[in-house]
Formats: C-alpha cells, sequence, structure tokens
C-alpha cells in the first residue's frame, strides 16, 4: 500500500502527479532554467580549469601565454554574469506569468466549484493558500526542479574531474552522503508536521487580520478593538510557537549537516596540503582539488536541501489539492428557456450539513410565469434557502424542483438554468470601483444609454447628477454610498441582466416608503417577468399576487 502523507489522507503519487499536472504550461520556463543551469555548471568547471591553468603558468609547472590564460578566466566571469541576468530575466519575467496563470486557474476552479452555504475554508485562508502556496508550487515546479538538474550535473562532474586527478580523495569527499540520505527520511517526515502546523497558523492569522479590517466599523463600534487584539496575539503565539520548533529541528539538523561537510572538507585539504609538501601535488592542482571540493559539497548541500524543499512543496499542493476536491457544479451549456417562465416546487426539502432540523420540509409551490409573489416567514424559517434553492446554490435532498415556460419547456433546476434568473442579495454587494464598473457585472455590453435607463428603473438616477457619474468610484463595499444608495445601484445591475425571472431578497429594506413605492412600479411594468421577493415590508406585499410563507420547521 502506498504511504499516505501526513493527516490529509493524499498518497505520494498523488500528489507528485498533481504537481506534474500543474507543471502544463510552465514546462518552457522550467527547460529554459535547466539550460542555463547546465550551461553554469560548464562555466564553473571550466572556471576550475583555467584558474589551475593560469596559477600553474604562472608558477612555471606548465607552459603557456599567461595573458590569454587570464583572458579565459575572464571570458568564463562574463559568461557567468550573462547566466545569472538571463535566469533572473526568467524568474521575474516568466515566473510571474507562471504564478498569475496557476491563481487564475485555480480560482476559476473555486468558481465553478459547489457552494454549500456552510463553507469548509474561511476565505482569509483561502486568499492565504492563492498566495503563498501558489507560490511554493510555481517556484518548485519552474526553478527548484530545473535547479536539480544542474546540482545533479555539477556534483557528477566535478566528482568525475577530481577523481581523474585523485580517486581516493573523491571518494573521501563522498563517503559521508549516505549517512544523510539514510537520515533524509526521518528529516522529511518530521519537518512535513512543523510545516503544516505552520503554515495552519499563518491562515489563521491572515483570517483574523482579514476579518478585522472588513469589520472594522463593527469592531470600533462595539469597542471590542482590544479584545480582537488580544485574539490575534494568541494566534500569533501559536504561529510563533511551530515556528520556533520548526526552527530548532532545522538548526539542530543543519549543525550535523554542515559538521560532516567541514569535517569533509578539513580532510581534503589536509590530504592535498600533504601532497603539495611531498611535491607530488602542483599548487594550481591543490587550489582546483579545493575548488572541485567545494563543488561537490555546494551540489552535496543543495540535494540535502531538497528535502525541505519537497516538504514545502508538498505541504502547499496538498493544501491546493483540499481546494480542487470542493465537488464542481455541473458543467455544460446553458438551459435558457425562452418566454415567460415560472419555477415548480414538489415535495422538496433540504437540511444543512451537520443540521439538527429539516430547514425546508416538503414544501410545494408554483411561482407562476408572469406573477409576483412575496416570500413570508420569521428569520430562520428558510426563506433564503428557499432563494438558495431556485437558484441551485443548494439542491433539494428530497422532491422536485424545476423551471418552466408558458411553451411546455421544462427542466430541473441546476446550475445550467441560472442563466434565467436575476438575484439581488440582503445587503451591500457593491464591488470596489466605478459604478460602470458594477453595473457592467449584469451586463458587460451594456451601452451608457441601457446604463443610464437601468439607474432610472431603479430610482438610482442620482448617480447621473454625480459629478463623474457613471464614472464615480465606490470604496470597498459601496463605501462613500448610502446603504439605499448602494441597494439600488445593486437593483440597476441586476434589472440589466434582464432575465425572465428576478429573485429579490430584501432588497428594499434600505429605501424609503415613497422611494420604494416607485421602483416597485417600475419593476412590476414589465409583465413578462416573474418576480418573488423575499421580504418583511408590508408595501411590497400589496403589490404582489400571491403569498407564500415559510414556517420553522421542528428540531429532529
Amino acid at each position: 500500500m502506498a504511504e499516505k502523507t501526513g493527516n490529509t489522507g493524499y498518497k505520494w503519487f498523488e500528489i507528485i502527479s498533481w504537481l506534474w499536472r500543474m507543471s502544463r504550461g510552465n514546462r518552457t520556463q522550467a527547460v529554459l532554467n535547466a539550460a542555463l543551469g547546465l550551461f553554469g555548471v560548464v562555466v564553473s568547471l571550466g572556471s576550475v580549469w583555467a584558474v589551475q591553468r593560469a596559477i600553474d603558468i604562472a608558477a612555471g609547472a606548465r607552459h603557456g601565454d599567461l595573458y590569454m590564460a587570464v583572458a579565459l578566466m575572464a571570458g568564463l566571469i562574463l559568461c557567468d554574469f550573462a547566466i545569472n541576468i538571463g535566469r533572473v530575466w526568467i524568474k521575474n519575467i516568466l515566473g510571474i506569468k507562471a504564478q498569475n496563470r496557476m491563481q487564475r486557474s485555480m480560482l476559476n476552479r473555486l468558481l465553478r466549484a459547489e457552494w454549500s452555504g456552510r463553507e469548509r475554508f474561511h476565505s482569509g485562508d483561502v486568499i492565504n493558500r492563492l498566495e503563498q502556496d501558489v507560490a511554493s508550487v510555481v517556484t518548485f515546479v519552474t526553478e527548484t526542479i530545473p535547479n536539480t538538474v544542474s546540482v545533479l550535473a555539477m556534483f557528477i562532474g566535478a566528482f568525475i574531474y577530481l577523481m581523474r586527478m585523485d580517486t581516493v580523495l573523491a571518494f573521501i569527499t563522498v563517503g559521508i552522503l549516505p549517512v544523510f540520505i539514510l537520515a533524509s527520511r526521518i528529516y522529511v517526515n518530521r519537518m512535513r508536521r512543523y510545516t503544516r502546523l505552520v503554515r495552519t497558523s499563518d491562515s489563521n492569522v491572515q483570517s483574523i487580520l482579514q476579518e478585522t479590517v472588513q469589520h472594522r466599523m463593527l469592531i470600533k463600534t462595539l469597542e471590542c478593538g482590544g479584545m480582537m487584539l488580544v485574539h490575534l496575539d494568541d494566534k500569533h503565539a501559536e504561529l510563533r510557537s511551530h515556528v520556533r520548533k520548526r526552527t530548532v529541528f532545522s538548526v539542530y539538523s543543519n549543525l550535523i549537516l554542515n559538521t560532516g561537510f567541514s569535517l569533509g572538507y578539513i580532510i581534503a585539504f589536509l590530504w592535498s596540503a600533504v601532497r603539495l609538501y611531498n611535491h607530488t601535488l602542483t599548487f594550481g592542482a591543490m587550489t582546483a582539488f579545493l575548488q572541485l571540493v567545494y563543488r561537490i559539497q555546494g551540489p552535496a548541500r543543495d540535494i540535502t536541501k531538497l528535502a525541505p524543499a519537497f516538504v514545502s512543496v508538498f505541504t502547499a499542493a496538498e493544501r491546493l489539492m483540499e481546494l480542487e476536491d470542493i465537488p464542481a457544479e455541473t458543467q455544460g451549456d446553458d438551459v435558457k428557456l425562452s418566454g415567460k417562465c415560472g419555477v415548480r416546487l414538489s415535495g422538496v426539502s433540504y437540511k444543512y450539513r451537520d443540521g439538527k432540523r429539516m430547514i425546508i420540509d416538503n414544501l410545494s409551490f408554483d411561482f407562476k410565469p408572469g406573477s409576483c409573489t412575496a416570500i413570508l416567514g420569521e428569520t430562520g424559517a428558510g426563506k433564503t434557502t428557499l432563494v438558495r434553492m431556485i437558484l441551485s446554490l443548494i439542491h433539494p435532498q428530497a422532491g422536485r424542483a424545476e423551471i418552466y415556460s408558458e411553451s411546455g419547456d421544462v427542466a430541473v433546476l441546476s446550475p445550467l438554468t441560472r442563466c434565467n434568473f436575476v438575484y439581488v442579495p440582503q445587503g451591500n454587494t457593491l464591488l470596489s470601483g466605478t459604478i460602470r464598473d458594477n453595473l457592467s457585472l449584469g451586463n458587460s455590453t451594456a451601452t451608457d444609454d441601457e446604463m443610464r435607463d437601468a439607474l432610472k428603473r431603479a430610482c438610482a438616477d442620482f448617480v447621473l447628477n454625480l459629478p463623474d457619474g457613471l464614472d464615480t468610484v465606490a470604496a470597498e463595499a459601496g463605501g462613500g454610498l448610502s446603504e439605499g444608495q448602494a441597494q439600488r445601484i445593486a437593483i440597476a445591475r441586476a434589472l440589466l441582466r434582464n432575465r425572465a425571472i428576478l429573485l429579490f431578497d430584501e432588497a428594499t429594506s434600505a429605501l424609503d416608503p415613497d422611494t420604494e413605492r416607485r421602483l416597485l412600479k417600475n419593476i412590476l411594468s414589465e409583465t413578462d417577468k416573474t418576480v418573488i421577493f423575499i421580504t418583511h415590508r408590508p408595501a411590497v406585499v400589496e403589490y404582489c399576487d400571491s403569498v407564500l410563507t415559510v414556517e420553522e420547521t421542528k428540531s429532529e
């Protein structure tokens, strides 16, 4: 049986397979990095030979032109400069494109995932994964793996070069490596656990920071800033504790590793010094010996560093794979019905995951084409859940929910039928940007005239009197606008979508009675639309021709 990694249930080969899949589209960068690395190995080993040759010429141990020997060294140094410039260019230009590409892919996957209503991951944690974990994976795929190729090439090349000069010294230099290879399994397992704890704690800190900034006004008015800071301090302390444990283990491991490498270098120095003393080795050859030992131990150090690199990327990959494991919604072509449409619910029931009661229990109702219905009920009775079911954000666990047209077309409600609906959720749902940007979310091809008309119908024509009009900038969550103004702009955005069924979830709660009446008249003037209101407002009920009262079910 394949070994599981950590507590996530992912097996090694599953993670490696996922990383290979993620490398698609980034392999050009990986190949370029590997090619530059191999060229760098040739230049580095060539520099060893050039330095040895120049020293021996200067010492009289070899015949040749000293100036040409130095010129060759200078040429190799310039080649090394060019390689480093190329690596920087690839990292900064292609690297950011690779990271952007993967972030976009992961975000697209999240947008296509099912919405559960009780999300498994905090939004701050998700953002942390999309930023730091994506960066870790991209760096590993495009830099770490290609660099490993050049590291191995440098190790093998330097070893062969040294072995041709002194076989005994070559094997003494690499003799310590098997010990570290045997110890790597213990190192990886422990470091993997510490890294996972650090990444989880870091996500918790970001979640608190995000919520505190997002709800700053609430925290100020409740005067609970001190409480939030204490909460943050607790999470910071937890993060520091995990980082300290990981650091202590890493320092201890590196101390043992560096002691071994230092011992190997001292042995190599003593060996070459004795040969130089006995006149069996030139000064240039001794210099080459020491450079080659360094070029063997340097890659060997880098190879041992692959263990923490693998730990880091495996942890990051697992965290991203967890996001991908969220079930995806039904994919395919939109199922758009023509003409007037209605929604029919037949004995539908729904209970949230781990819920203690049925939120909706055996409900049947027909929202007929062209009708206007008010959904009433106490808080927690399931009104919003019902709208989510109509929008196929959730699905009935029993019964049948379908959309139908007057012409007789019928389709079971699914994400593919969402194209028939317009939805205005409760609260302020404007995004940061201009009012034009927000309206474009309803219809990306809408003209300025169409936007102005939608604003007038939504009683939001005050926008046209603002100094910048449609180009007025709203801060995050509609900052700079009143709740009523933001609500009317959100309604205008929905009207631009122009679909058969309109769903309003307490969408007029921030409006004064006169504005609410004018808005309702404008919306209901189009008799080809089916309108559904979730509301507590008596004025809204007066304009509806049917009422659905949802009652809270009893706990099981």
